[in-house]
């Protein structure tokens, strides 16, 4: 375990100079802003495209795989939204929570940590659950908040969930990585080179503008931003071991990232939505300021298990 947490502690600790950077104003949220689309835009893109163009169709997309994470990620969005409505929740409130509980901080720290902590094979696995968050449940909770609303769901909302992904430049760089890969074209050296340079920013980047981001955030609906961190760091990859390693048969290294990946705290996107939508922001700005606080045990001990 110690050495596990030796390993992971340089990654929550550039988490913890941007945070003293945004509470001590060195870093305003300005700057904050900018450096997210730096680092959303560029380097993470850069990070992406050489994982994407460096890698085979089949070693990212397994259906075993995307059958265990999907199943067990939607078991654990129905669980929260059920308890969210017997505890009186509307319903645009129990799908911003349930999406609280499952979205996880894939893109700007597992991507950047889970491939340096557990090697090269985790890249796969790694893009496998980032793309499954951003086409079904970053979808999936504009088509309910839209229906509750009593939007009309028709070729409108497809086009503008369809526009989303376009615009993403997350989905972007993966899909023209694989393309690249799938055409068989070697990456040149100073393509190569620049790649990696532009996408060594990532890692650093990503880490510093979390903890910069959640400098701003208060403690506030603390009941329910410990249930939500609790179902997101402890549920979901429980929810998500049991059925990648107990019901699909999903190879074991995978399996394990799938987790791990499972184990990463509530992403900053879902904040964006509930701002966007005006639907619980405060609650779910404590969710990712706890969570993220805490992930530095439950990932740690996650990491320790699926790597003993």
């Amino acid at each position: 375990m110690l050495p596990i947490l030796l390993k992971t502690l340089p990654f929550f600790a550039l988490i913890a100079v941007g945070y003293l950077a945004g509470r001590r104003n060195f870093f305003p949220p300005e700057g904050v802003a900018w450096l997210t689309k730096f680092v959303f835009y560029f380097a993470l893109s850069a990070m992406l495209f050489r994982f994407a163009a460096t890698l085979s169709l089949s070693e990212i997309f397994d259906l075993p795989f995307v059958l265990a994470y999907l199943s067990a990620s939607a078991l654990l969005y129905a669980l929260v939204m059920i308890l969210s409505r017997l505890r009186g929740r509307g319903l645009e409130e129990a799908a911003m929570e349930a999406q609280c509980a499952q979205s996880g901080n894939t893109g700007f720290l597992g991507v950047p940590m889970l491939v340096v902590l557990l090697g090269p094979a985790a890249a796969g696995p790694v893009l496998m659950v980032l793309t499954v968050d951003m086409v079904v449940f970053s979808s999936l909770i504009t088509l309910i908040i839209t229906g509750a609303r009593g939007g009309a769901l028709g070729l409108g909302t497809l086009k503008a969930l369809a526009l989303g992904w376009l615009r993403n430049p997350m989905v972007v760089s993966i899909v023209a990585g694989l393309v690249w890969s799938g055409l068989h074209l070697p990456l040149p050296g100073p393509v190569n080179d620049f790649l990696a340079i532009l996408g060594g920013a990532a890692t650093p980047g990503a880490l510093f503008a979390i903890g910069a981001s959640l400098a701003g955030r208060g403690l506030t609906r603390l009941p329910d931003a410990i249930w939500l961190s609790v179902a997101k760091l402890v549920l979901h990859p429980a929810l998500v071991a049991i059925a990648a390693f107990l019901i699909f048969p999903v190879e074991p290294v995978a399996a394990g990232v799938m987790v791990a990946a499972a184990s990463l705290p509530v992403a900053g996107n879902v904040y964006i939505l509930a701002q966007h939508y005006g639907v619980a922001p405060q609650r779910v700005s404590t969710a990712i300021l706890i969570s993220t606080a805490a992930s530095i045990l439950t990932v740690t001990t996650i990491i320790a298990w699926i790597t003993g």
